[in-house]
C-alpha cells in the first residue's frame, strides 16, 4: 500500500497538519507522521528525505511556519512529489513569511504550495496524486467530491 509522508517542524503544528492526517486516513491511505525540523534536526531531515521513498512513502507533505525550510529543504533531498502547507506560527508575520518560503522555490526544486493551515488540501492532493495510479484512491476521491456536490445543493434547498 502506499504511504503518504506528513511532517512538521514542531509539535505546535500539529493541530493544524491534523487535517492532512485526517482526510488521508478516511481514504484509508497509510500515513506516517513525524517531526522533522530543518533547523534544529537537520541530520534527521536529510535522512528523511533521502530515505522516505525506501520505505513505501509516495507522497510527502511538510509543514512549517515562520521561515519555513522544511517542505523545500526535503524537495531538494527527495525524488518523491511534497506539498508544502505555510503554518501560521506565534513567530511568523501573519503567515505571509512562510507562503513565500514554501511558494518561491527556485527552478528544479518544485513543491506544491497549498493555502496558509491548509493541510486539509493537502492530504486530498496527497490522494489525488496516489488516485492517478491507484483506482482504489480514485473511486474515494470521487464519491469525496461527489459528497461536496451534495452538500452544495442541500445547503441551496434551505435558503
Amino acid at each position: 500500500m502506499s504511504k503518504v509522508g506528513v511532517i512538521m517542524g514542531s509539535k505546535s503544528d500539529l493541530p493544524v497538519m491534523q487535517d492532512a492526517v485526517e482526510i488521508l486516513r478516511g481514504f484509508d491511505i497509510e500515513v506516517e507522521v513525524d517531526i522533522v525540523s530543518a533547523h534544529r534536526t537537520p541530520d534527521k531531515l536529510f535522512d528523511y528525505g533521502k530515505n522516505a521513498h525506501t520505505r513505501g512513502i509516495k507522497v510527502i507533505i511538510a509543514g512549517a511556519g515562520g521561515a519555513a525550510h522544511l517542505p523545500g529543504m526535503v524537495a531538494s533531498l527527495s525524488p518523491l512529489p511534497v506539498i508544502g502547507v505555510p503554518v501560521k506560527s506565534s513567530n511568523s508575520i501573519d503567515g505571509w513569511d512562510s507562503v513565500l518560503s514554501i511558494l518561491q522555490m527556485p527552478g528544479g526544486v518544485p513543491v506544491a504550495t497549498v493555502a496558509l493551515n491548509g493541510a486539509k488540501n493537502a492530504g486530498i492532493l496527497a490522494a489525488q496524486i496516489l488516485g492517478s495510479s491507484d483506482q482504489c484512491v480514485l473511486d474515494k476521491i470521487m464519491t469525496y467530491k461527489e459528497g461536496l456536490k451534495s452538500k452544495v445543493i442541500d445547503s441551496a434547498k434551505d435558503i
